[in-house]
């Protein structure tokens, strides 16, 4: 069992910095977790602290049963998979991936047939001689990905493995990625920056701010039903929509108010925000130009003015502003319409989500 457990721990550095206040998580056996958010987040400090290149500062860190914080990288049965691929130029497709076997004094027949595995698996058995300058990109990262599966590791750990690779190839190693996961069934721990390798990659999905976890739920929840409002801006592109509104009584519900736009809600907790304001949260694409949207809304349909109009093929993002609020609205390209043009956008009403202003939690 190979399963990742994090116990109140901390990461202070010399200088007396405090990177991760306070971090509890657990990993479960053969799960693919990512490690998301924006840059100085905790992420790869976290990342490095299960391989063991961090020291931890207080609290406790589990592999499997156990306790690993005194436990040197090399005894800890990881393999990590770094941004720079971090290969030996100097050898061959076949000697960086023995390389490690090697050192382990693993018998020669044993090397061979573990790294031509990898490297059918891999789709480079016609690189095994050539050396890592003679490579593209994505073939030097599945390279990386060989060397660390012929060692046979409890975890992988992949540190923004994608990162220094254009968009297609970035989409295609994705696949050969979760593929691999799926194929080995082991624990994957995978940090990136890019919500969209989030999204598709893993079981679960943890998202840090300043060294916090904010939430750590399945793809499917963070989208649909994020805790805060940073999960909820960060989870989806175009990013959502905040808008400030105020909430007033209507009937035995609410409705969330703004110029003429009146949006009605039954969420039991604003019963203590009437007469105050909220933030409404709507995603782009949950906002529709249609007309049987439009008059099916009936007052939750905001008025756009649209200043900027980006065609992305079968859709277009508008632009526009409310009350000096940016907002994004993602529609079918066939309505055409564009800059300058004013238009209705009708609200879907049960995908809003509605934030404290203060706190910035979800209000249910």
């Amino acid at each position: 069992m190979a399963g990742i457990r994090f116990q109140n721990v901390v990461k202070t550095y010399d200088n007396g910095v405090t990177v991760i206040p306070d971090l509890n998580l657990e990993i479960k056996d053969k799960e693919f977790v990512v490690l998301v958010g924006p840059s100085g987040c905790g992420k790869s400090t976290t990342l490095r602290m299960i391989a063991g290149l961090e020291t931890i500062s207080d609290g406790e860190l589990y592999i499997g049963d156990q306790i690993v914080n005194d436990v040197a990288p090399k005894n800890r049965d990881i393999a990590m998979v770094f941004q720079s691929y971090a290969l030996y130029p100097h050898m061959t497709v076949y000697k960086n991936m023995a390389f490690a076997l090697e050192l382990r004094k693993t018998p020669k027949d044993v090397i061979d047939k573990k790294v031509r595995e990898a490297a059918k698996i891999l789709e480079l058995e016609p690189y095994l001689d050539r050396k890592p300058k003679a490579l593209s990109g994505g073939q030097r990262q599945r390279v990386a990905l060989g060397r660390a599966m012929v060692r046979d590791p409890k975890v992988f750990l992949l540190d923004e493995p994608l990162s220094n690779l254009d968009a297609k190839l970035r989409t295609e190693m994705r696949t050969q990625i979760s593929s691999l996961h799926n194929r080995l069934q082991t624990t994957f721990v995978y940090v990136t920056h890019d919500q969209t390798e989030a999204m598709t990659m893993g079981d679960r999905i943890c998202v840090m701010k300043d060294g916090i976890i904010q939430q750590f739920d399945t793809p499917q929840n963070l989208y649909n039903s994020p805790q805060n409002m940073f999960v909820a801006g960060f989870i989806g592109s175009p990013q959502m929509n905040f808008l400030e509104v105020d909430v007033e009584k209507d009937g035995n519900g609410y409705a969330l108010v703004k110029g003429e736009t009146r949006v009605p809600v039954d969420t039991a907790g604003l019963g203590s925000y009437v007469g105050k304001k909220v933030i409404l949260g709507i995603r782009p694409e949950d906002l529709h130009i249609e007309e049987e949207h439009l008059s099916k809304a009936g007052s939750a349909v905001l008025p756009a003015k649209v200043d900027l109009d980006e065609m992305m093929g079968s859709e277009i993002y508008l632009y526009f502003m409310i009350d000096g609020q940016k907002m994004i609205a993602r529609i079918p390209s066939r309505y055409g319409v564009k800059m300058g043009d004013q238009t209705k956008l009708a609200i879907d009403t049960d995908k809003i989500h509605i934030f404290d202003m203060e706190t910035e939690e979800v209000i249910e």
